[in-house]
């Protein structure tokens, strides 16, 4: 039986956060691999995790406000350190200060409609045997795989229903070295509307592209994974925040393509949310309120350069585009002044508005160029103004780097293969 991933390919927007043991270090959640700190070391640290303002419930009212539909919280990292109660190890927020922030988590989450999505590690640094010993020994191995089908079992067990299984840390196995399809198996036995990623090896229900907005080719499900800085959990030196509008052109990205856009927080030690990711979240959120409908329920509208298959829109210096139905919109990140022009659709528009304002925009429409005249000079959103365009069909637009279309095969734009990323 096919999972249903419906809900997963409507949901556009979605909370990650990256807290755990590491966040006490101030320096990244690979601080145990990176500065080679040994168990013993951060089973010490642990006496000093009191996650005293980790608030689940502040944090899913800022994931609703900020329009996400589904939040996702690390259970355990790399490091092996469990965010939950667990009867494997001692090794857990429980022990350290007495609290299940996963269960604290999946109920705030519940509480308010969000759909849970947990993100477990496979690969453990503190197991013993570790991942490097069961590279080295069969015997190794197969302890090794038989405490992470273990501790994997417990898990989904203890959190019943959840609707994603967010494998992560699948080194140094492949799917055969993780036995995958044994492993999806035995969770679909214990939740079979469960979805997975792509991170064991397996393709999964859905990809997972890092640090980039590209979907898959041929498309499937996919969901872009991005840092509201440059760090997945929290590093004191790191300021380089990402603006509203930045986060509103990965949105844009994710509706044009019909993916999602997991945007990460990374809580400090204490487990309280830096003060820049709430501002950005929220101001975000209130961008949605008025402009969400060009980021949800969109339908695919992109581009290639070198053929142009099935491909029906293109691009603008202005901003970025997105569709449903038979209304385009155009995200106006850079604001033109008081004329605006759209060319190369197929369609008559039969309306121009600037949303979250309500009113009409005039315009002129000639040999498929529409220009749209009496905007105000400066821009009317502060984070992204967007023009919705109502066609008499389906719109399709289509320029190729020619003056005009040719009446014979040719390449969109690029006849090689294009070291452009777009």
């Amino acid at each position: 039986m096919k999972t249903d991933t419906s809900w997963f390919v409507d949901a556009r927007y979605g909370m990650f956060v990256h807290y755990g043991l590491y966040s006490l270090l101030e320096r990244g959640e690979w601080v145990m691999n990176r500065e080679r700190l040994s168990p013993g070391r951060m089973r010490e640290l642990a006496s000093q995790f009191t996650a005293e303002k980790f608030d689940a419930e502040r944090i899913c009212d800022l994931a609703v406000a900020g329009g996400m539909r589904y939040v996702n919280l690390t259970t355990m990292h790399h490091d092996g350190f469990c965010l939950y109660d667990t009867e494997l190890t001692d090794f857990n927020s429980v022990n350290a200060c007495g609290r299940d922030l996963v269960t604290e988590l999946v109920d705030a989450a519940r509480a308010r409609n969000l759909r849970l999505s947990l993100y477990h590690s496979l690969n453990n640094w503190s197991s013993e045997p570790d991942a490097v010993a069961a590279l080295e020994s069969k015997t190794a191995y197969d302890e090794f795989i038989g405490n992470t089908f273990a501790r994997v079992r417990e898990f989904v067990t203890r959190f019943n229903p959840i609707d994603v299984m967010w494998y992560d840390g699948w080194w140094p196995f492949n799917a055969r070295g993780w036995r995958a399809e044994e492993m999806n198996a035995m969770v679909r036995e214990i939740q079979p509307h469960i979805l997975f990623n792509c991170r064991n090896g397996l393709d999964g229900d859905f990809a997972t592209p890092e640090g980039h907005m590209s979907a898959p080719q041929p498309w499937r499900p996919w969901e872009g994974c991005m840092t509201l800085n440059d760090h997945w959990s929290y590093h004191r030196g790191d300021d380089n925040w990402k603006t509203p509008g930045a986060v509103i052109d990965l949105l844009a990205m994710a509706a044009q393509d019909r993916g999602n856009l997991i945007l990460n927080i990374g809580p400090r030690g204490d487990g309280s949310v830096p003060e820049q990711s709430v501002a950005v979240v929220e101001a975000v959120g209130n961008w949605l309120r008025d402009h969400g409908e060009c980021i949800y329920d969109t339908e695919p509208f992109t581009y290639a350069l070198m053929e142009r298959g099935e491909h029906i829109g293109d691009w603008s210096y202005n901003g970025l585009f997105t569709r449903k139905g038979r209304a385009f919109y155009q995200l106006v990140r850079y604001w033109p002044g008081r004329e605006l022009v759209v060319a190369g659709l197929n369609t008559e528009v039969e309306r121009v508005t600037l949303l979250g304002h309500g009113t009409d925009c005039a315009y002129t429409q000639t040999d498929g160029v529409v220009t749209v005249t009496g905007l105000p000079d400066t821009p009317p959103d502060p984070n992204c103004p967007v023009l919705r365009f109502d066609c008499a069909a389906a719109p399709e637009m289509y320029l190729t780097g020619g003056m005009r279309v040719p009446s014979v095969p040719h390449p969109p734009y690029d006849p090689c293969e294009s070291d452009i990323q777009h």
